[in-house]
């Protein structure tokens, strides 16, 4: 099954050669499930020509804000509109979650509580789930076609779905330990206050169930669709 990768956002230029960049990131995390993966660059106005070039579609997060004023973005939410109508299964990592909300008419802003770095505890229908997360955007409105079914004392709409053909996760499954460290020492300084750095230090240890959300993602492309 081809997945092919929307990739909004760039990992910083000095942890992508060591670390890989966000596509990388997602094959390791989805490997072993029989994927393979295209990646299309829309962050720098590279587009599929049809929602049909791939099997799937994967969003993944970015530096950027769902509602900036960037040439991609409008775009981007046409062909996830697109994708949603012929559906072509979609998932979106924590920008690519906020983009599809956005998409299908949701409201997408600042937070008002401030940023979630490192280690988060979610509630994913009853089952806690420890994931990495970096943002201080959220859905903050749900889509009307869409079910919240994760949630967080931080994050209201932290996972949503959209019948069997959207999936969303604001937390990043596909981000390790030493990459959320990583960002804290490059992007996170003088950005994301020392109280937040500091929880997430305490946390890099913490066992992570990224496993868990990766075999859902599978299962959610491989559903079957008429």
């Amino acid at each position: 099954m081809l997945i092919g990768i929307l990739q909004t956002g760039l990992a910083p230029d000095m942890l992508a050669p060591v670390m890989g960049d966000y596509p990388d990131m997602f094959a390791r995390l989805l490997e072993g499930y029989g994927f393979s993966f295209r990646t299309w660059r829309v962050v720098e106005g590279d587009f599929p020509t049809l929602v049909r070039d791939a099997e799937g579609w994967l969003i993944t997060g970015s530096r950027h804000g769902v509602y900036e004023d960037h040439t991609w973005i409008p775009p981007l939410e046409t062909f996830i509109r697109a994708a949603y109508d012929a559906h072509v299964p979609l998932v979106g990592i924590c920008f690519g979650h906020q983009i599809v909300a956005q998409a299908m008419g949701g409201k997408v802003e600042r937070y008002a509580g401030g940023w979630a770095v490192g280690a988060q505890d979610y509630d994913f229908d009853g089952e806690t789930l420890t994931l990495n997360a970096w943002h201080r955007d959220q859905v903050v409105g749900k889509p009307a076609n869409a079910t919240v079914v994760a949630t967080s004392d931080f994050c209201t709409n932290a996972a949503l779905l959209y019948d069997n053909r959207a999936f969303t996760v604001q937390a990043h499954p596909e981000f390790r330990p030493e990459f959320v460290d990583g960002l804290m020492q490059t992007r996170g300084k003088g950005l994301v206050p020392d109280e937040v750095m500091a929880n997430a230090a305490a946390r890099l240890s913490d066992p992570l169930q990224d496993k868990t959300i990766a075999a859902r993602i599978a299962a959610f492309f491989k559903e079957p669709r008429g």
